[in-house]
């Protein structure tokens, strides 16, 4: 009898319990994405002079891996971006410029949701190539 009590009880509560767990990773989804604090710290190793080079190493990458979904001039608005939740984020913003290197680092390097963990596919020289080529796109707003 308890049993039957239990189960009974346990298919009453489990929409209910589906129900806060999809709102809760709908919630997580749409929160503004914020590096840990550490992340700010970490400095960018490529030398001032050698920005330039490492952007444009990084705009090649760019085209191969990340168009599709930040689309042409990285303002989240690529075709394979246009169904994700969270959107991928308009890197010509205030909101992404004004984060530190070590802060987009961190994020190109973990990812979060639809937006890929890059540690492991691209090696560290190529995750700071897309640091500083994504600091160029604040030029193109």
């Amino acid at each position: 009898m308890k049993n039957k009590m239990k189960n009974k009880m346990f298919l009453l509560m489990l929409p209910m319990v589906i129900t806060i767990f999809a709102f809760t990773i709908a919630e997580k989804q749409t929160e503004k994405w914020v590096a840990p604090v550490a992340a700010k710290k970490i400095k960018n190793p490529v030398a001032e002079s050698k920005r330039s080079s490492s952007a444009k190493n990084g705009a090649k990458i760019f085209k191969v891996r990340c168009i599709v979904c930040h689309g042409n001039g990285g303002k989240g608005d690529g075709p394979g971006g246009k169904a994700l939740n969270p959107k991928p984020a308009n890197l010509t913003s205030l909101a992404v410029q004004n984060q530190s290197d070590g802060e987009i680092f961190w994020k190109i390097t973990n990812g979060r949701a639809a937006m890929i963990k890059w540690e492991g596919i691209l090696k560290e020289n190529e995750r700071w190539d897309m640091v500083n080529y994504i600091r160029t796109l604040k030029a193109k707003k």
